[in-house]
């Protein structure tokens, strides 16, 4: 009997990696699972908060200070159609052409990071909604691993409208401030349905840093950077280009 139970002994050690490896898998195949089917909700459902809003309420939490956000779910259309045309010729010109990621835009920041200059964002449209969405700020290889799934994930699931509608409803445009309703109630006193093209553009313009920079107190660059986005949406063409999504 005593040998018969060490005959056995090694079988049952050499199966607990196996069981362990199938219960990972399982695990994994479970996350991966939640996502899809979190994502697809998502497709229809507008969404209760954002991973960028929870990361600010701790952040006043943790600070003691007090804190509300700004957050008022709209439409597709009733949202003035300047927003989209602003955010596209401001942040992602490529957006209708590009599956998520524009590699020429990534291959130009290298070029220039290589010439000397410093290493600038190219992140599209969608995966900006990705990590503004699911994720929470900074840099590390699991985030951008993180966003680069999203960003696919979004892009397979949704139409490029969707993308535009959680993006222009998410997007932070100062503090406390989500989305283009907020924003539009907060700085102009009309609902985002009445934006015109220059209020538009002036939203967009801050998109870069809507901390430092203000919508209400526009600094020379962003009133630049307003023009330059008003130049960049008549070039894309205008209310024909948004007709598209």
């Amino acid at each position: 009997m005593r040998l018969a139970f060490l005959r056995r002994t090694p079988a049952r050690q050499r199966s607990l990696p196996r069981r362990l490896l199938l219960l990972a898998a399982k695990g994994v195949a479970g996350v991966v699972l939640a996502s899809v089917l979190c994502t697809l909700l998502l497709r229809f459902v507008p969404p209760l908060t954002s991973g960028v809003m929870i990361e600010r309420r701790i952040e006043a939490l943790y600070q003691g200070r007090p804190y509300r956000a700004g957050y008022q779910w709209v439409r597709w259309d009733r949202v003035a159609p300047w927003a989209p045309l602003a955010v596209v010729a401001a942040e992602d010109q490529r957006f209708a052409e590009h599956r998520g990621f524009d590699l020429e835009s990534i291959q130009n920041a290298l070029d220039e990071h290589e010439r000397g200059r410093r290493l600038r964002g190219a992140s599209t449209i969608s995966q900006q909604v990705a990590k503004n969405l699911f994720l929470w700020s900074g840099r590390s290889y699991v985030r951008k691993g993180l966003e680069t799934y999203f960003t696919a994930l979004i892009e397979v699931l949704w139409s490029k409208r969707r993308i535009l509608e959680v993006y222009l409803n998410i997007v932070e445009l100062g503090d406390g401030v989500f989305g283009v309703e907020a924003a539009s109630q907060r700085f102009f006193r009309k609902p985002a349905s009445r934006l015109r093209p220059e209020d538009a553009a002036l939203l967009a313009a801050v998109l870069p840093n809507p901390h430092r920079l203000r919508v209400d107190r526009p600094s020379a660059f962003v009133e630049e950077r307003r023009a330059w986005i008003l130049m960049q949406m008549d070039q894309l063409g205008g209310l024909a280009y948004v007709r598209q999504f």
